[in-house]
């Protein structure tokens, strides 16, 4: 994205869902899909937001507004004065679903600071300031570039807790490559919503050096069956020990959607009939992500997982497809 650099022009925006994780990628590993928050903002005498889509009230909220919040910030800590804007907006991205809603919301609030207050940053600036503002670069990163990434936080020597949290103010580095074409995704979303820090609580301070190492093994698999193509990596690629186990509790969908990949009996390199390659919470939760084969394997897969869900709480089941370029994109 090439954004104007005349303050006085109306900026506009799309930023995509992304879904972070995936399993044992935790903090590190995430995708973009193709839902969009969409923004359009130009100077005026007083700030407004005109929203449609999904949550629209809450998005059209003038305080404990996460875009503003972020855009007045910024300006404050930065001297320079809070110019208003009228904000046009349609979002497709689910709130507190585990879709990326939040680094969204930061990335908007820090571009529109940088354009309207001419602080001058480079994307990699945009894309440490999110990071650092969402206290992990996973979502950020994919949101910001798009595609699949695996995201590191340069930070202290390993075991240095004198500045917790070390990472803070550390250098983004991003692997990131273009997902499989004709892999689809499912985000299966419940009713109620799931926040962050709730989720977070759940996690444990201290983990056996077991389900270290397997999600360790996990993770390199995952970026690997992303660049490679490698869908017979997936079912294993998105195996978790370090997170999921303890918000099973708060993501109810999991524990049912999870059977479906767990292969039932398909030879190691084999598909199920279904076409679920992998399953793992989004994010923190509640949405489950869901993988599929291709595009004909949507309505079976569909299938399967209404079936799984039946008699369980009411979900709605979207389909996405990976979306290769972000807010900003080096491609």
């Amino acid at each position: 994205m090439i954004l104007p650099r005349d303050k006085g022009a109306e900026l506009r925006l799309r930023l995509p869902a992304t879904s972070a994780n995936l399993g044992p990628g935790f903090d590190a590993a995430a995708v973009a899909l193709d839902c969009y928050l969409e923004i359009e903002a130009k100077p005026a005498g007083e700030f407004s937001i005109v929203a449609t889509g999904r949550d629209a009230v809450r998005c059209s909220r003038m305080d404990d507004n996460l875009i503003l919040g972020t855009y007045r910030d910024l300006l404050e800590s930065h001297n320079r004065p809070v110019l208003p804007l009228a904000i046009a907006m349609v979002n497709d991205i689910p709130l507190g679903m585990g879709l990326g809603s939040s680094a969204a919301g930061r990335l908007a609030g820090i571009a529109l600071a940088n354009h309207f207050g001419e602080l001058g940053w480079s994307s990699d600036r945009v894309l440490a300031e999110a990071s650092a503002l969402e206290g992990h670069p996973d979502n950020a990163a994919a949101c910001w570039l798009g595609g699949f990434v695996m995201a590191a936080v340069e930070s202290a020597a390993p075991g240095d807790r004198s500045t917790p949290p070390a990472w803070k103010g550390g250098a983004v580095h991003v692997a990131r490559v273009i997902p499989p074409a004709d892999w689809r995704a499912i985000v299966v979303i419940p009713q109620e919503p799931l926040a962050t820090s709730k989720a977070r609580a759940a996690l444990p301070d201290r983990y056996s050096r077991s389900d270290v190492v397997a999600n360790i093994q996990s993770a390199g698999l995952l970026g690997l069956a992303f660049a490679q193509g490698r869908a017979d990596l997936l079912r294993i690629a998105m195996t978790d020990h370090i997170h999921q186990p303890y918000r099973a509790p708060f993501c109810p969908l999991l524990d049912l959607i999870l059977p479906l990949a767990a292969g039932n009996g398909v030879p190691l390199h084999g598909t199920p009939p279904h076409g679920i390659l992998g399953a793992a919470l989004s994010g923190a939760g509640p949405a489950v992500l869901v993988i599929t084969a291709n595009e004909d394997s949507i309505e079976l897969a569909s299938t399967a997982i209404r079936a799984a869900l039946a008699g369980g709480p009411p979900a709605e089941l979207l389909p996405c497809r990976f979306e290769a370029r972000g807010a900003s994109s080096p491609v």
